[in-house]
């Protein structure tokens, strides 16, 4: 994540352009874009420091009011996908995203792969590789010459 410019950077940026310099002359001359020496004097205008806003922060999950509902509803279909159970909790007057949904079960630790997909994962064997070099030898002898294997 890209973090803001200094503060000492904005201040004299926004200096300069308090002083009477264009935005562009001050922009070229600070490396930085127009618009930002536009949104530091605006910011400075308005609130009187040309500080950065807060950037992230913690937001609490959505979902942990619902917690004991979807933890028991999973024990009682353990089968039930994501999106179903962001069916019923729309239902339920909860609106979230997949991606809100895919976070708490995991979250939880009530994530598994079906069994089909297991099955999928692992390797088969070849279905010629039962034969034998002689058997495969024997085969390309009896093709007529000239014509491609």
């Amino acid at each position: 994540m890209t973090r803001p410019y200094s503060l000492d950077l904005r201040e004299r940026v926004v200096s300069r352009v308090q002083s009477g310099e264009t935005v562009r002359s001050v922009a070229a001359l600070f490396g930085v874009s127009v618009s930002c020496v536009v949104k530091w004097s605006l910011r400075y205008r308005v609130s009187g420091s040309a500080a950065p806003a807060k950037m992230g922060g913690y937001r609490r999950p959505i979902l942990e009011k619902e917690r004991d509902w979807i933890l028991a509803r999973i024990e009682a279909n353990p089968s039930i996908t994501l999106k179903g159970l962001q069916a019923e909790l729309a239902d339920r007057g909860v609106k979230v995203s997949y991606g809100a949904v895919w976070t708490f079960v995991h979250a939880h630790g009530k994530s598994f792969k079906k069994n089909r997909a297991a099955l999928r994962a692992t390797a088969r064997p070849h279905p010629k590789a039962k034969r034998t070099v002689a058997e495969i030898s024997r085969a390309d002898r009896s093709r007529p010459a000239g014509l491609p294997r």
